[in-house]
């Protein structure tokens, strides 16, 4: 039996890394950082980033954002981060810096409006959803025949799939 844990409990046994993609999950064996393998089951598809850990056969294991490629970015931030949202591209937000996964075609276009950038390798706790909670997920709405979603159907992160009508379909 797997339960959430919101808040640090007392003692911590054991701990898992794991990067922005394995954060959101529903069942999977995990491996320690001590070398115990762990089965995660949880009754749906849930954003780790909100908890601190797991209490699986009455360990408590913690939660760690691991290290990723990322871009940091300074420059003119509300504008920045307008050109980054408008993409469904997952951000972090910090007073001075937005930071997304490594993308060379985000690289350039940021460039392109003034960004600075610096390559980093850090863990990445992107901003939730639009209403504080869940993940944004990327889609196009375009009608190209080229892309994953050409027939309109896509995942926007909550376990369910949404149509959007192609151009001059509506």
């Amino acid at each position: 039996m797997t339960a959430l844990l919101k808040i640090a409990p007392p003692l911590a046994h054991d701990r898992v890394v794991m990067d922005y993609d394995q954060r959101l999950m529903r069942r999977k064996l995990l491996t320690t950082a001590g070398g115990r393998e762990i089965l995660v089951d949880l009754p749906s598809v849930t954003n780790l980033d909100e908890y601190w850990g797991f209490q699986v056969d009455g360990l408590n294991i913690e939660i760690v954002p691991a290290p990723e490629e990322v871009l940091v970015i300074t420059g003119d931030l509300t504008r920045l981060a307008w050109h980054i949202g408008n993409r469904h591209t997952p951000c972090q937000i910090l007073p001075d810096r937005l930071v997304i996964r490594e993308d060379h075609v985000l690289e350039r276009m940021l460039q392109g409006l003034g960004a600075t950038i610096r390559r980093e390798s850090l863990p990445f706790k992107p901003e939730g959803g639009a209403y504080g909670h869940g993940r944004t997920m990327g889609h196009s709405h375009s009608d190209t025949p080229l892309e994953a979603d050409r027939f309109g159907w896509h995942h926007h992160g909550d376990g369910q799939m949404h149509f959007h009508a192609p151009k001059g379909a509506e």
